[in-house]
């Protein structure tokens, strides 16, 4: 009777390894394709691309997108033409995701992320459970913005020019060029980042005649592949040195008094002339 009975328990074994075999043989999880970079700016909107082997209509079919380093990781579950399990949904996601409905029924089962945040970046899973099919997509989040340039001074035919642009990410570099694309030297960029994780970056060059009249400051971000810049013409005013202005100021106020001392002059002359000439009338007379 015992031997039945162990027999029966090693059958039951047996079967369960076996049945957990084959499911995982039937189950036959296949990653679509390598995983693919993203690169989305904060704000804007971004498409996780996601498609089945074999476009077939996938309204019905359970979709699930996630991020593993999350917890929760449910970032969208779609389900019978609509999202499903949203209490279980990563809190910072809400509101944010969608399907294309519309091209479900085409196999394509991309997720749509609106407004994007620093935060989102990272590799998002898209899984259809019931083909056994999953790819994933690396999400690189940009920031950036236009950068402006301010003149600092303005002195003898040389200008100091001043470039800042706030709000990068990832860190940015910063170039000067002239007006034919070259790079000029300029001092160290400095860079600072804020508490909400974006840099601020800026530099200043010194600018002579033997440039080119335009200057451009250009801050980019290889990685995220954006690219900002400003133009500035500038013109050399030699009036802003004080040295000079002073010089100025005194010569006009020396050529000032002289032509009041010569107007002075020739009335005085003048009246002198005339007394003179009616008092010899008089003593003619």
């Amino acid at each position: 009777m015992m031997h039945y009975q162990k027999n029966g328990r090693l059958f039951k074994c047996g079967v369960t390894v076996f049945s957990a075999l084959l499911f995982i043989l039937c189950r036959g999880e296949t990653q679509v394709g390598p995983t693919q970079q993203i690169v989305a700016t904060v704000g804007e909107s971004a498409v996780l691309p996601c498609y089945l082997e074999t476009p077939v209509d996938a309204t019905d079919m359970i979709v699930d997108w996630r991020r593993p380093d999350l917890s929760p990781g449910f970032i969208h579950m779609w389900r019978n033409n609509k999202e499903i399990l949203k209490d279980f949904k990563q809190p910072s996601y809400t509101g944010r995701t969608s399907l294309f409905i519309n091209k479900l029924k085409h196999g394509d089962v991309s997720l749509k992320l609106s407004r994007v945040r620093l935060s989102d970046e990272g590799t998002y899973r898209c899984f259809i459970p019931a083909l056994g099919e999953e790819s994933f997509v690396e999400l690189i989040v940009g920031s950036v913005s236009t950068p402006s340039i301010e003149v600092i001074s303005n002195t003898s035919g040389r200008l100091v020019l001043q470039c800042e642009s706030k709000g990068w990410y990832p860190e940015p570099e910063l170039l000067w060029l002239d007006a034919e694309g070259k790079i000029l030297s300029a001092g160290p960029t400095e860079t600072v980042r804020g508490p909400d994780d974006l840099y601020t970056v800026s530099s200043r060059v010194t600018v002579e005649k033997r440039h080119s009249n335009n200057i451009i400051c250009r801050v980019q971000q290889r990685n995220i592949n954006q690219t900002r810049e400003t133009q500035i013409a500038v013109k050399f005013y030699f009036t802003s040195d004080p040295d000079f202005t002073t010089l100025l100021i005194i010569a006009a106020v020396c050529i000032g008094c002289t032509l009041i001392f010569i107007c002075l002059w020739k009335v005085t002359r003048g009246w002198r002339s005339s007394t003179s000439s009616s008092y010899t009338e008089n003593k003619i007379k």
